[in-house]
């Protein structure tokens, strides 16, 4: 068995994921995706690797190493349909949408006047997010329409076409904490809350982290979410409305571990790895591409 890592800066969940496969004994090769060359018309030596866990910071480096490589027939984790699908805030409520599973009210605008027009729809407060971005960052919190209008101008002087994609997502009064659920081969492992007096409880944000007990309810709301974006290793993100209960708000594909592994005491390097061996003796699918 020969494992690659493709990631992007050590850090402690590579760390983790690293010590578990040297414990385990098995052969890997660590792959800086700054170093990283792939040759369409001669994979080379990526044919080598039974499967390859992909770190990678960048969403558009990870997400196009994997195209290739599931291309190539070389199993991944995730896979390139998953990491499309959770890397785009758009796509995950699509499917989330598609198969019926319980997510904030959003709406999606391209231009300012019907970014303007959507987020009165949806009523103040809204959240405004980039569809492609993590850590929390460039999310708005719009109060009133004064600020829906600065906000909105920003983002078109920005100049990206993604600021001009704008997802506008319902405000959910959340009891000061979110819940981070790892899911991983469509299965619970486990899960912490996220707390901060911020709006925004990423603890890349500084929210702190506590266990959160995986109840049959929230276990079986997490089976729901990665189903819909096709299953593997996955950080699924819920929200608790105070009457309609869990909505997902976000599935993340290549998770941050840092807090969440010590503060519950599962070694989710470990799982990280034992899932890939068994993505390993799986063939590559068609939709995995």
């Amino acid at each position: 068995m020969n494992i690659g890592v493709l990631y992007s800066r050590v850090r402690v969940e590579e760390k983790m994921i690293f010590e578990a496969l040297e414990a385990r004994g098995l052969a890997y090769e660590r792959i800086d995706d700054r170093r990283a060359i792939f040759d369409l018309a001669d994979p080379g030596s990526w044919l080598s690797f039974d499967v390859v866990i992909e770190r990678s910071l960048s969403y558009a480096r990870g997400l196009y190493a994997l195209q290739l490589l599931n291309a190539w027939g070389v199993p991944t984790v995730n896979t390139a349909h998953v990491a499309a699908v959770c890397g785009d805030k758009l796509a995950t409520s699509a499917a989330l949408a598609r198969a019926g599973v319980p997510q904030p009210r959003m709406q999606v605008a391209f231009t300012h006047e019907s970014a303007l027009e959507a987020i009165e729809q949806i009523g103040y407060p809204a959240v405004l997010k980039p569809v492609v971005g993590s850590w929390g960052r460039l999310l708005a919190k719009i109060n009133d329409r004064d600020a829906a209008e600065a906000i909105l101008e920003h983002k078109e002087t920005l100049g990206s076409y993604q600021h001009s994609i704008f997802y506008i997502q319902e405000y959910i009064e959340k009891p000061g904490r979110d819940i981070r659920l790892v899911m991983i081969d469509g299965e619970p492992v486990c899960a912490i809350y996220r707390a901060s007096s911020h709006w925004i409880t990423n603890t890349a944000r500084g929210g702190e982290g506590e266990v959160c007990p995986v109840t049959a309810e929230l276990g079986d709301i997490g089976r729901q979410a990665a189903a819909a974006v096709g299953g593997g290793v996955l950080a699924v993100d819920v929200l608790e409305d105070p009457q309609r209960g869990y909505l997902i708000n976000e599935i993340n594909h290549t998770m941050e571990f840092h807090t969440l592994a010590p503060t519950t005491g599962v070694d989710v390097g470990g799982r990280i790895v034992d899932y890939a061996l068994k993505a390993a003796r799986q063939p590559v699918l068609a939709e995995a591409q």
